[in-house]
C-alpha cells in the first residue's frame, strides 16, 4: 500500500501543488515610466481638497509623482474615448482605475459597461503597463457589478481591489457625501491601492 501511494498518488499531489503555485496569469512586463490614476470623481478627488485626493496621498506614500487623470462623471464609454490622450500618451507603467459607478448610476447596460472596461484594460496591458482597478459594491443597487469586476480580473489578469469603498460608506467621519470620501476616506483608498501595487514599485 505504501509503495502504491509513493509511486502513484504522491507524484500527482506534487504536480497539483506545482500547478497551483505557478497558476494564474503571466506577470506583466512593465515598460512605462509613470503611475497614472484613471477614472471618475473617485479618482479626481471630489469631496476633498486637491492635495487630499487618493492619487495625491498615494504619491506621498510611495515617494514619487502620480498623475491624476480623473474626471468627475466619467463613464466607461467616455473614459475609453480619452484613453489615448490621458493614459497611453503619458508612458504608463502602472494604471489604477476607478470606473463603473456612473454607468451603474445612469442605468448603462452591464454588458456594455464591462465590454468597455475590458477594452480599456486590454489596451493598457498591450502597452506594457500593469492595470489595477477598484471594484464598486453598492448594497441594494449593485446589479451584479461586484461579480463582474471579479470576472474581468480573472479574464484579463488585471489586479483587483474589491469594494474600494468598503469600510468607508456609512461612516460620516470618512465621507463627504453618500458616495464620495473626504480626505481621510481617500487616504484609506490610497492605502488599499498602495498595498496592491507595492510589490511592483
Amino acid at each position: 500500500m505504501h509503495t502504491f501511494l509513493w509511486r502513484n498518488i504522491l507524484p500527482l499531489l506534487l504536480a497539483s501543488l506545482l500547478l497551483t503555485a505557478c497558476g494564474g496569469p503571466e506577470p506583466v512586463t512593465l515598460r512605462g515610466d509613470n503611475i497614472i490614476c484613471f477614472g471618475d470623481s473617485l479618482t479626481f478627488g471630489t469631496g476633498a481638497p486637491r492635495d487630499k485626493s487618493y492619487p495625491a496621498q498615494l504619491a506621498e506614500m510611495i515617494g514619487q509623482p502620480v498623475i491624476n487623470s480623473g474626471i468627475p462623471g466619467d463613464t466607461t464609454d467616455r473614459a475609453l474615448r480619452r484613453l489615448e490622450r490621458d493614459v497611453l500618451s503619458k508612458s504608463p507603467r502602472i494604471v489604477l482605475i476607478t470606473l463603473g459607478g456612473n454607468d451603474l448610476k445612469n442605468g448603462v447596460n452591464k454588458k456594455t459597461a464591462f465590454k468597455n472596461l475590458k477594452d480599456i484594460v486590454d489596451t493598457i496591458q498591450a502597452s506594457g503597463a500593469l492595470v489595477v482597478f477598484g471594484g464598486i459594491r453598492l448594497l441594494f443597487w449593485d446589479r451584479g457589478y461586484e461579480e463582474e469586476y471579479e470576472k474581468l480580473a480573472a479574464e484579463t489578469g488585471a489586479l483587483l481591489v474589491p469594494d474600494i469603498l468598503g469600510g468607508l460608506m456609512g461612516h460620516e467621519e470618512l465621507m463627504h457625501d453618500t458616495i464620495h470620501p473626504n480626505g481621510a476616506g481617500y487616504k484609506i483608498m490610497a492605502q488599499k491601492f498602495y498595498t496592491r501595487i507595492e510589490p511592483y514599485l
